[in-house]
C-alpha cells in the first residue's frame, strides 16, 4: 500500500489551524471520526496523535513511539530532546524513581541504538554521538551500533537497568526486530522510540519492517518539513532522491535501489544520491509506469526462460539508451509536460542497467543468482557498483569470485 496524504486534507489542516488555533484544532482532530478513519486507512492501529512535543513522560511504560517524517524533518533531533529530558529527570528524588521504574529498569535511563549500515553517516562527530543535522549529544557508554535484531537482544540483556531505548532508522532492520521490541516492551515495561522513515523515496511504505512497526505502535508523532524546492514553502511529507550531475538535478528512477548507504553530505555524480524533502508537486519520480508495464514483465518472462527480451533492454540501457523502452516511455510520458526537462534528466544518471537488474533480483526475486551472474558477465556491467549496492540491500555477493568459478 502506498501512503499518501491528500492535498485537500493538508489544506484543510492549515486553514483550520489558522482559523481556530492550534490546540483547539488538535482537540477536535483527536475526536474526529474522519481523522480516525483516515489514520486507519494509512495502516495505523489505535494510536494517540499528539499536538505538540512536551517533556518526555518517563512515568508511562510499555510504549512504542513512532517519530515519522521525511529526511530533515527533525526525527533524530526529537530523540536528542528525549535524551536531554532524561538528564534532568535523573536528578529527581527516589520518589520519582519509583514512578519511572519497572522491576530493574528505570525509564529515565536512555540508550541510543544506531544501525551499523548508518555508522559512517556523520564522520566528523564523536563515536558516541547521537548526531542530527545541526548538532549532537554525547551518549558515553549508552550507545551501540548493531546489524540485526539478535545484536539488539544482546544489548538489551547487557543493559537491564535501561528503561528507554531510542532505535534510529529501525526500518533498516529485519522484521524480527519489531517482535523483539514488542515483547520487551510488554513484558518488561520498556519504552522504545523509533525516529524512522516510514515512506521511502518512492512514496511507498519503506518495507515490511516499517509495515509491522505501524501495526505494533502505541503512539505516533508525525513531523513535516518545508518543501526544499527553491520556489516552494509548502509542507513536505516526502523524501526525494536525486543525483547531481553537471550541476543539474537528476531525479532517481522508480527502480533505483531501495537502500543506498552514504554519508550525510552533498554528493556529485552517479555513485551516491542526494536527499531532500519535497511536497507532492515537486517530488519527481520518473519511470514508475515503465517499471510495472515493461521492466517487471521482462523479468517475469526471463524467470520463465525467455531471457532475450530482458537482455536486449539491459543492453540498450547500458550502451545506447535511445534504443531502450525506458527512453521511449519517458519521452511519451513527459514530452508535453511542464516538467519535461527535470524528468528526462533521470536518463543522465549512470548504472541504469545495473539498477534495473538489481531491482529484479533483490526486490522482486524474479532473477536467480545464476542468471544475474550470466547477465553481469555478458553485458559487462559494473561489478563494483553492483556488489556495494547489493550489500547495502542485504544481498551480499562477491561477483568477481563467483564469476571465476
Amino acid at each position: 500500500m502506498t501512503l499518501h496524504f491528500s492535498k485537500l486534507k493538508v489544506k484543510v489542516f492549515l486553514v483550520q489551524t489558522r482559523t481556530i488555533g492550534y490546540h483547539r484544532f488538535m482537540q477536535e482532530v483527536q475526536n474526529s471520526t474522519d481523522t480516525n478513519d483516515f489514520l486507519k486507512s494509512l495502516g495505523f492501529p489505535s494510536v494517540r496523535i499528539h499536538h505538540s512535543f512536551n517533556h518526555f513522560d518517563f512515568t508511562r511504560d510499555s510504549r512504542r513511539i513512532l517519530v515519522i517524517g521525511p529526511m530533515g524533518s527533525g526525527k533524530t533531533e526529537y530523540s536528542s530532546r528525549v535524551w536531554r529530558d532524561s538528564l534532568v529527570a535523573l536528578k529527581k528524588s527516589k520518589k520519582i524513581a519509583d514512578l519511572t521504574s519497572t522491576r530493574d529498569s528505570d525509564r529515565r535511563k536512555v540508550f541510543f541504538i544506531r544501525s551499523m549500515l548508518d555508522k559512517n553517516r556523520f564522520p566528523d562527530y564523536p563515536d558516541d554521538a547521537l548526531a542530527y543535522r545541526g548538532g549532537y549529544e554525547r551518549c558515553g557508554n549508552n550507545i551501540a551500533h548493531i546489524s540485526d535484531s539478535f545484536e539488539l537482544e544482546k544489548v538489551l540483556n547487557d543493559n537491564k537497568d535501561i528503561g528507554t531505548w531510542i532505535i534510529d532508522e529501525a526500518s533498516f532492520y529485519e522484521e524480527r526486530l519489531v517482535y523483539v521490541v514488542r515483547n520487551a516492551s510488554t513484558e518488561k515495561g520498556l519504552n522504545f522510540v523509533f525516529p524512522t522513515l516510514i515512506l521511502n523515496f518512492r512514496k511507498d511504505i519503506f518495507n515490511s519492517t516499517a509495515r509491522l512497526m505501524l501495526e505494533t505502535a502505541t503512539d505516533v508523532f508525525p513531523l513535516t518539513a518545508y518543501c526544499e524546492h527553491k520556489d516552494c514553502i509548502e509542507d513536505s511529507f516526502y523524501t526525494y532522491r536525486y543525483y547531481q550531475i553537471d550541476e543539474e538535478e537528476c531525479p532517481s528512477l522508480y527502480f533505483d535501489p531501495l537502500i543506498v548507504i552514504g554519508g550525510d553530505r552533498e554528493k556529485l555524480g552517479s555513485l551516491e544520491p542526494n536527499y531532500c524533502t519535497r511536497c507532492d508537486i515537486h517530488h519527481y519520480l520518473p519511470g514508475k509506469e515503465y517499471t510495472f508495464f515493461t521492466l517487471k514483465p521482462l523479468g517475469e518472462s526471463a524467470a520463465s526462460g525467455n531471457i532475450q527480451p530482458l537482455r536486449k533492454e539491459l543492453y540498450s540501457l547500458k550502451n545506447k539508451i535511445e534504443d531502450s523502452e525506458l527512453y521511449r516511455h519517458l519521452h511519451e510520458r513527459y514530452d508535453n509536460n511542464l516538467d519535461k526537462k527535470i524528468n528526462l534528466n533521470s536518463l543522465k544518471v549512470d548504472f541504469i542497467s545495473e539498477k534495473a537488474l538489481i531491482y529484479l533480483f533483490a526486490e522482486q526475486n524474479l532473477i536467480t543468482e545464476d542468471l544475474l551472474l550470466k547477465l553481469v558477465e555478458e553485458l559487462g556491467l559494473d561489478r563494483r557498483y553492483m556488489e556495494k549496492t547489493l550489500s547495502d540491500n542485504r544481498r551480499r555477493i562477491n561477483l568477481d569470485q563467483r564469476l571465476l568459478l
